[in-house]
C-alpha cells in the first residue's frame, strides 16, 4: 500500500492503520519515531487513480494548496490541524498533520438521538467561529460535512480535511464542482463556490443534528429548490417562538440562492449569539 523501509514510510513514519480511502488516495494514522515519545499522526498520501498528466497536475495542485492552508492557518487557529510535514516521491505525494483526539460527527450522528436545540447552536456557534477565521483568509473549504467536523473530549469542533480548498485571489475563475452530495449547494455544483457556500453545508449538518435524518433522504421542494425539513423540525423540538427563530437562521443559513443566505459568518454568528439564550435551560452536548 505504501513505499516502506522495514515498515516505515519515509524513513520514519509507522503505519498504524488505515483511516480512511478515496479518489486521491488513502489517509493513515501513523506514529512518528523520530520524534520523542513517537506520538501519533495522520498521513494523507495523495495517490490518484488515474494517471495521466492533466489530472496528476490537478491532484499536485490540490496537495500543494492542502500543505499551504495548513502551514498558514493550522498555526493560528486550534480548530484547524496543524502541518507537520510533507514530501513528494514518484508522484504520490505526502502530507503529514498533527491527529486530533476525538471522533467524527457522523459517528454521533448514527446514534440517531436528536441533538437539542442548544446543542446544536452551540455546534453551529463553534464551527461558525472557525469558519469566520478561515473565511478572512478568502478560503473556501468546499467540503463542510459530519467525517470532516472531529468532536475533541473537550467538546469543542476541529474542522479537517482541507484537500478541497479554494482560495479567493479576486479573479472570478470557473472551477469544478467538488463537495459532498446533499451538503455542497448549487453554486458549488456549478463550479463557482463563495464564502457562504461553507454555511450552506453547515446549515445542513445542523439540520441533521435536529432530526438526526441525512439530506439526501429529505423532499425537495419543487418550486424553490430547497429541502422540505421545516416540519421535522418542529415535530421534535415543537413551535415556540425560539424555536421558529432558530428554523428562520437555518433557511437563511441553507438558501438555494446564495444571494439570500447571511453572506458571512459574522452575521450568522450575531444571529445565534442573540438567540442562544433563550435556550439556556436546555441540555447540551
Amino acid at each position: 500500500l505504501f513505499r516502506s523501509t522495514g515498515g516505515f514510510l519515509g524513513g520514519r513514519y509507522m503505519i498504524q492503520k488505515v483511516l480512511g480511502e478515496g479518489g486521491f488516495g488513502i489517509t493513515y494514522l501513523a506514529k512518528d519515531n523520530q520524534r520523542p515519545g513517537s506520538p501519533v499522526c495522520v498521513i494523507k498520501r495523495f495517490s490518484p487513480a488515474r494517471r495521466d498528466p492533466r489530472f496528476l497536475e490537478a491532484a499536485h495542485r490540490l496537495f500543494q494548496a492542502e500543505a499551504q492552508i495548513l502551514e498558514t492557518l493550522g498555526r493560528q487557529h486550534d480548530r484547524i490541524p496543524q502541518l507537520l510535514a510533507y514530501f513528494e516521491e514518484e508522484n504520490e505525494f505526502y502530507l503529514v498533520q498533527d491527529y486530533i483526539e476525538g471522533h467524527p460527527l457522523n459517528e454521533e450522528l448514527r446514534d440517531q438521538e436528536p441533538f437539542s436545540a442548544a446543542a446544536t447552536i452551540d455546534f453551529l456557534l463553534d464551527v461558525l467561529s472557525t469558519l469566520q477565521f478561515i473565511h478572512r483568509h478568502n478560503i473556501i473549504h468546499r467540503d463542510i460535512k459530519p467525517s470532516n467536523l472531529i468532536h475533541r473530549p473537550d467538546g469543542a469542533f476541529v474542522v479537517i480535511d482541507f484537500g478541497a480548498v479554494k482560495h479567493l485571489d479576486g479573479v472570478e475563475r470557473k472551477t469544478i464542482g467538488v463537495g459532498t452530495p446533499g451538503y455542497i449547494p448549487p453554486e458549488q455544483v456549478a463550479g463557482l463556490p463563495t464564502l457562504n457556500s461553507d454555511l450552506y453545508a453547515l446549515g445542513i449538518i445542523a439540520i441533521q443534528c435536529l432530526i438526526t435524518i441525512p439530506p439526501h433522504m429529505l423532499d425537495l421542494n419543487p418550486e424553490t429548490g430547497d429541502l422540505n425539513w421545516q416540519p421535522l423540525v418542529t415535530q421534535y423540538h415543537g413551535e415556540s417562538v425560539e424555536m421558529q427563530a432558530f428554523i428562520q437562521i437555518l433557511q437563511t443559513l441553507t438558501q438555494y440562492n446564495s444571494c439570500d443566505r447571511y453572506q458571512s459568518a459574522a452575521a450568522a454568528l450575531k444571529d445565534l449569539k442573540k438567540l442562544r439564550k433563550f435556550f439556556k435551560n436546555e441540555t447540551v452536548m
